[in-house]
């Protein structure tokens, strides 16, 4: 697991270690597919079909958006990697196999209650590395002498 940027100290300068962020968007949304599965909901997701890549049934998309079911009944062979959401669904009783890019899911939310989770579009920008940060040397020069 990455922990959180430490420090390192080379030749007199803090350097801050940065490891590479990715975006928290498909743990956030398998963690509400879970919790939302535990608790006996149907979790729906909200897709921007305006991105590459999504395939989704045209005839469903209303205002450049598509809302699917992806509980374990309507989604099978559901796969919620880093980079997609992927499932075969009936729609009006024709198999459809759903492709969607991570970064095109605006939200999750359960049927019955309608809490989840809404996701911006700049939520998954990489905040720019911090600056370096010069510190002075504290120590001064060595003190030590040649012994004959």
């Amino acid at each position: 697991m990455l922990g959180p940027a430490q420090p390192a100290k080379t030749d007199g300068k803090l350097r801050q270690m940065t490891n590479p962020s990715r975006s928290k968007r498909p743990y956030l949304i398998r963690a509400m597919h879970e919790w939302m599965d535990d608790n006996g909901h149907t979790p729906h997701i909200v897709v921007d079909t305006s991105f590459d890549g999504v395939a989704v049934p045209q005839e469903h998309i209303k205002d450049g958006k598509i809302i699917l079911n992806i509980s374990e009944t309507a989604a099978h062979n559901l796969k919620l990697t880093n980079d997609a959401v992927s499932f075969r669904a009936r729609f009006g009783g024709v198999p459809f196999d759903v492709w969607a890019p991570i970064r095109s899911v605006l939200g999750i939310y359960a049927r019955e209650t309608g809490q989840g989770m809404i996701f911006s579009h700049d939520t998954d920008q990489v905040e720019p590395p911090e600056l370096h940060q010069e510190v002075e040397e504290t120590r001064s020069r060595p003190h030590l002498t040649i012994v004959k």
